[in-house]
């Protein structure tokens, strides 16, 4: 039986992991760049810094095999309740379909619960029909539809 994952804060060192992990996918593949791992760095100590965020990475045997970021939103709307929204949720390709990205969001809701949110919400592409379709047997409604902007 495999070493159980280990779901910890990431740390700086981590970062290059993390960027491959975001590389390794067709949408990030286009999008994410590791031939200069500074701007991830500079955003990594933002992330870091900001008690609203939690990088996280998931590791077995020492390795990065995962990774999400969760922030801590307070509002107004749900009589003034804190949700948490999960981004950037990534599993290495080997360890798909080996339970890791479920184990991953249970860490995620459990953490989001102790922290008094009231829900936890995603956006997941358009495209990525598998990811909305494991989302959905978490227990995960498409109920909202968003919408992004590019501002560059």
């Amino acid at each position: 039986m495999p070493e159980r994952v280990t779901f910890t804060p990431a740390r700086a060192e981590d970062v290059p992991a993390i960027v491959a992990l975001l590389r390794d996918d067709p949408l990030g593949a286009g999008r994410e760049s590791g031939d200069d791992i500074t701007p991830y760095l500079a955003a990594f100590e933002a992330i870091d810094e900001d008690p609203g965020e939690l990088l996280m990475v998931g590791r077995r045997g020492g390795r990065v095999i995962a990774t999400f970021q969760l922030s801590f939103v307070p509002g107004l709307s749900r009589s003034g309740a804190t949700r948490a929204q999960i981004e950037a949720v990534r599993v290495h390709a080997d360890e798909r379909g080996n339970g890791v990205g479920a184990d991953l969001m249970a860490w995620a809701e459990e953490e989001t619960r102790r922290r008094g949110c009231a829900l936890l919400q995603l956006t997941s592409d358009a495209t990525r029909g598998d990811a909305h379709r494991f989302y959905e047997r978490l227990g995960y409604a498409p109920s909202h539809v968003g919408f992004k902007k590019r501002l560059d």
